[in-house]
């Protein structure tokens, strides 16, 4: 029986601007209002009727439905949602995972915390719907430690549904066993990698595994796993609502549906943007954010882990798309878009980058441990302090091309792809501080006037 929705006309013209009138926020539709996060809140706009058809569905169908709505994972990979599913075994009598990382830690990102704050039960339903195309009857929350109001409202969220019978052994009264465990991280980057993550659940070390075998064959206490994102599962309750088509009509052939920027930096109107996929960054940046806080050199498409762009026509001409973003030599990632403005020093910045992924490093390979953890920030600290040379630039963009695609997971990549991109756009400046000279663009309170 299938019972998830399908919507009409798949021939109209897709929607790629926040402007069309086809348009309407959805996942963010609740976001701010008082009471939201309570369950009577949640179930007056329909909350819970996504799940209680899909628990009714074949979990098959659910997949293909995810599949052809051509989600994909918004926690910065894109890996398309359904084909994730897909990948589990077939049932083998074994317990099965669905567990949600919403260890939301990527530096300039901070959508998935007002989704959890404020409609907590919308991630709830998309945990209920994911566990139940997977063959889960059980999932795991995994919250950043940082976020005290989002674990506080998930926890009476959760206590809520389970006093309802929405989670537990008959869940919504359908003959589905599911329910919720929460688990607080301890403030650990590494751990939004998913396998550290699993880890650090299991209460071993926070290190990232070895892959293969992947999640879905050995994930959490070795059963089989599929772990989203906080956005990824919310999107799955109004798929499975409005149907698969409504989501893919949104963006672009290559990336569809909804997909959240999340403005700062150097910008009039920082804040969380919902958006089709495929408008350009311009209209983002101008239209939603109210334009630069004055002149700017450059932009970071997806938070910190990803290499940056200069702020030019070129770029700003770009869609929000994976495969745009990807040609041009950056990523979408979490969509978090950091604008750098003109007078911020570029090494100065990408110091601010290297130490943080260096505080970050588990240190469990060399060239993270020893490149990223130590020779890099140390580099840039030389350079800053006026004792750096030009065989320090130098060797500041070998170090990085030797670290990248070298270490056990992408943290070290991730520190290294701002920085060679700096590197390619903006060497002036490092060399200008080779020289021994104070920064084109000094901060007040580093450096004498």
């Amino acid at each position: 029986m299938n019972d998830v929705a399908t919507s009409a006309d798949p021939t109209q013209e897709r929607i790629t601007r926040r402007s069309d009138p086809r348009f309407e926020v959805t996942l963010y539709r609740h976001v701010g209002v008082p009471g939201a996060q309570r369950l009577a809140y949640y179930r007056e706009h329909g909350g819970y009727e996504a799940a209680a058809k899909a628990l009714r569905t074949d979990p098959g169908e659910l997949v293909r439905t995810v599949q052809e709505s051509g989600l994909r994972g918004r926690g910065g990979a894109g890996f398309p949602a359904g084909l994730k599913w897909s990948f589990m075994p077939p049932d083998d009598g074994r317990d099965r995972f669905i567990v949600c990382n919403a260890d939301e830690s990527e530096p300039g990102s901070c959508k998935d915390r007002y989704l959890m704050e404020d409609d907590p039960h919308q991630l709830i339903e998309g945990m209920m719907i994911a566990g139940h195309a997977i063959g889960a009857t059980r999932g795991v929350i995994y919250v950043r430690g940082e976020y005290y109001l989002a674990y506080e409202r998930l926890r009476d969220a959760i206590d809520e549904a389970r006093a309802e019978g929405i989670l537990g052994p008959d869940a919504l009264g359908t003959g589905v066993a599911f329910d919720l465990i929460l688990h607080r991280g301890a403030g650990a980057y590494i751990c939004g990698e998913e396998t550290a993550l699993m880890n650090s659940f299991e209460g071993l070390r926070a290190n990232p595994r070895l892959k293969p075998p992947f999640p879905a064959q050995a994930g959490v206490y070795g059963r089989p796993t599929t772990i989203n994102n906080v956005t990824t599962l919310a999107s799955v309750v109004h798929i499975v609502r409005k149907g698969a088509d409504w989501f893919s009509r949104m963006g672009t052939d290559d990336s569809k549906g909804i997909h959240h920027l999340q403005l700062s930096g150097a910008i009039r109107k920082p804040g969380v943007y919902e958006i089709p996929m495929g408008i350009p960054y311009r209209e983002a940046i101008y239209e939603l954010g109210g334009g630069p806080d004055g002149p700017a050199k450059a932009f970071i498409p997806g938070g910190t882990s990803c290499p940056l762009f200069p702020f030019d026509d070129a770029h700003l001409d770009l869609p929000v798309e994976y495969a745009a973003v990807a040609k041009a030599g950056s990523m979408l990632g979490t969509g978090a878009l950091i604008v750098i403005p003109e007078d911020q020093c570029i090494v100065d910045a990408m110091y601010n980058v290297t130490r943080f992924y260096a505080h970050e490093s588990c240190g469990k390979c060399t060239p993270c441990r020893e490149g990223v953890a130590h020779w890099l920030p140390l580099l840039f600290r030389k350079l800053l302090e006026g004792q750096g040379t030009m065989e320090d630039v130098d060797l500041i963009e070998e170090l990085s091309g030797k670290i990248r695609g070298t270490a056990f997971c992408p943290l070290a990549d991730a520190c290294v792809w701002p920085v060679q991109t700096s590197l390619a756009h903006f060497r002036h400046e490092y060399e200008h501080l080779a020289r021994h000279q104070a920064p084109l663009h000094p901060r007040k309170d580093r450096w004498k006037a």
